[in-house]
């Protein structure tokens, strides 16, 4: 006799199935979960499938590749810098600034950039540092340009002080702490840059 429980094959079952926003972001969660715990060079699509509850081809659809899947979590999981509000002092506004850039990076999504940038190939890197430079450094720069404007029209920032070059100290710094030191920024280094390096350079 043939149990008929065992001769039919069961259709797969998935109540609440997830579609639209609600899979991607469960995708991107566990890409991000994934590069935690095991690195850029050991995450898979299997694996980030397999931790989403979804199928592989769920990620090709969206994503071609490891690293578009990876620059995407990068992308959104980094958090925004906001706005520094007006304390009537460019140092204190600056080193908020750098605070709060320094949170950013301490993130699980600023610590998995981190590894991935010192795992990648040279290829993926520029894609990574790219991530970088728009969902961190960008905004920093054009937020430092924004402060120094409102210390010059407050009277305690030098007139000509609003160069791009001078914007560009604080996201230089940050980069290359991060990548060739690789060390973190501590708060003693934080008020050494800004008091030895930026006042300086802004103050009449």
């Amino acid at each position: 006799m043939v149990d008929s429980r065992s001769s039919v094959a069961s259709p797969e079952v998935s109540p609440g199935r997830r579609r639209g926003p609600e899979l991607e972001r469960a995708i991107l969660d566990a890409a991000l979960e994934q590069l935690g715990t095991v690195g850029w060079n050991a995450l898979t699509m299997e694996g980030v499938a397999a931790g989403a509850q979804t199928g592989k081809a769920a990620l090709y659809r969206r994503w071609g590749s490891k690293a578009d899947l990876v620059a995407e979590v990068l992308r959104t999981r980094l958090p925004p810098i906001g706005e520094i509000p007006d304390s009537g002092s460019i140092r204190e506004e600056l080193r908020e600034l750098c605070v709060r850039m320094r949170g950013a990076m301490d993130t699980r999504a600023g610590q998995a950039l981190r590894a991935v940038l010192h795992e990648c190939d040279h290829a993926d890197a520029d894609r990574f540092r790219e991530v970088i430079r728009d969902g961190l450094h960008k905004p920093a720069h054009r937020l430092i340009e924004d402060l120094i404007r409102r210390g010059i029209r407050r009277g305690d920032v030098r007139p000509d002080a609003d160069s791009p070059l001078v914007s560009d100290v604080i996201p230089a710094m940050l980069m290359y702490r991060m990548k060739m030191c690789g060390s973190e920024w501590r708060d003693a280094e934080i008020a050494e840059l800004i008091d030895h390096v930026m006042v300086p350079l802004l103050r009449v």
